[in-house]
């Protein structure tokens, strides 16, 4: 056994692609890779491509047997799709099934499997043992980019390989403008349009139908103000692919960031008619109704009925995301805030401590820790719970909106502060610390200086001005 262990790690496979069961929402992706399967959605080969991605989420879920019977119909379809071409897409497929034949205790069919493998190996040499086909670089990558976010880097890294091989393969030129296009903030101060915008240009021309990549698109351009060439590919996306629920929620997004809220949810309506298991769906039409919610909220006098209705159809789509999808942080931080309104804080609360048992990206860290911070300093008026908040989404190293907006808040407590007690050390230490955040050291220091000469005894204080002097020296 252990001479075929060995030979099964030297194969190309989602088992040997380093992919933990800690990184990745099973019940979620599970969901999603079914409604994938059931709506046919995706270029071609990508319906073969979810059995295999929903087989490894089977095994993962300790059911070996029907991982087995995914990864035949991955197979079948495959075939199908690309005919006499298919055996070097089948290379990954082969690996997983060897993989799954060991772990069931198959180990005849293991052996055979990976004697397959090597015979795809040797019928398709590569140019050297290092570089794999770029069909097996294209899994990987599509792999990385589907099972979790954290994954992202090494999918963009893959279909970059893949394209160095193959520059004008429509799939690899997709994949790696979907890819690029998750990893790069949407809005940048840089006027010249970002390597992820670029390349979505560079794969609609060389497939120029494709409704996803026109809507992902029009999203990065809406965010230069290039509102009439976004607006064109809207048009163009819906016209050419209506019935694709990715088209229509990405058209449905852009819509609602261009104030057009009535279009956006009867967009999303439609989306959700034909994937009603789309937490992300759920979320972005509650996001519409947040807005409506908002612009009457700011009319004179307020129809506070209006207000109301808009906020429970807000709470019903945001219910159904998080009951969907256990772990959407996003969607639970801004249910919270809607009970926060009705003044259900204890129903807030709970959401908030759910929340905190999901974060795991910094970015979605730092959304949520300035949303429970709004909800202490507007809600329940707990300054401390507050700063608290504001101040772990200020340590979060990336300088979005929400680090702005977090940088902000604490400088208005700590003016405000002041301006009642000038001996208050704990708001100066306040303005040292986004200070120091914002890079202004020398201000970060006298400010810390200030906050010893109200507490001369508090160690915190005392050790983040030596360490900012060491710096400035």
């Amino acid at each position: 056994m252990s001479d075929l262990r060995c030979r099964l790690l030297q194969l190309q496979s989602r088992f040997t692609w380093d992919l933990k069961k800690d990184d990745m929402d099973l019940e979620n992706l599970s969901t999603r890779l079914q409604a994938h399967i059931d709506l046919q959605l995706g270029q071609q080969g990508a319906v073969a491509r979810s059995y295999s991605f929903l087989a490894y989420v089977r095994y993962l879920q300790d059911q070996p047997e029907e991982a087995v019977s995914l990864l035949n119909q991955s197979e079948e379809k495959t075939r199908e799709c690309f005919g006499e071409e298919s055996e070097r897409r089948l290379i990954v497929t082969y690996g997983d099934l060897a993989w799954l034949k060991y772990h069931t205790g198959d180990y005849q069919q293991s052996q055979a499997y990976c004697q397959i493998f090597v015979s795809q190996q040797l019928k398709y040499p590569t140019d050297s043992p290092e570089v794999l086909h770029p069909e097996v670089y294209g899994e990987k990558a599509w792999t990385f980019l589907k099972f979790s976010w954290s994954y992202y880097p090494k999918a963009v890294d893959c279909f970059r390989k893949a394209l160095e091989l193959q520059p004008d393969d429509s799939e690899w030129n997709a994949g790696y403008a979907i890819a690029l296009y998750r990893t790069e903030p949407m809005f940048s101060e840089a006027p010249e349009e970002s390597p992820g915008t670029k390349q979505l240009r560079r794969a609609l021309e060389i497939k120029p139908d494709d409704g996803v990549l026109m809507s992902l698109l029009a999203m990065k351009l809406g965010t230069y103000n290039k509102h009439q060439e976004a607006d064109n590919l809207v048009e163009r996306a819906l016209k050419i692919d209506p019935d694709n629920p990715h088209v229509t929620r990405y058209v449905g997004k852009y819509l609602r960031s261009q104030g057009d809220y009535d279009r956006s949810i009867a967009l999303l309506k439609q989306t959700l008619e034909r994937s009603n298991h789309s937490s992300v769906t759920h979320h972005q039409l509650a996001l519409c109704y947040m807005r409506r919610k908002s612009d009457e909220q700011i009319k004179k006098p307020v129809n506070h009925q209006t207000v109301k209705h808009w906020r429970s159809l807000c709470i019903q789509h945001l219910e159904e995301a998080v009951r969907i999808r256990a772990s959407f942080v996003l969607a639970i931080a801004d249910l919270a805030l809607m009970y926060a309104e009705e003044k259900d804080f204890s129903r807030a609360e709970e959401l908030f401590q759910q929340g905190l048992e999901n974060l795991s990206e910094k970015k979605i860290c730092q959304i949520f820790h300035h949303r429970y911070a709004n909800f202490h300093l507007y809600h329940t008026k707990q300054e401390a719970e507050a700063i608290e908040h504001y101040t772990q989404g200020l340590l979060i190293p990336l300088k979005t909106w929400e680090w702005k907006q977090c940088a902000k808040k604490l400088k208005l407590i700590a003016e405000r502060r002041l301006a009642k007690d000038q001996s208050d050390g704990q708001a100066f230490a306040l303005l040292g610390m986004v200070a120091k955040a914002e890079d202004n050291k020398k201000e970060a220091a006298g400010f810390y200086e200030k906050a010893l000469d109200c507490d001369e005894n508090h160690d915190e204080y005392l050790s983040a001005l030596c360490e900012l002097r060491m710096e400035l020296q």
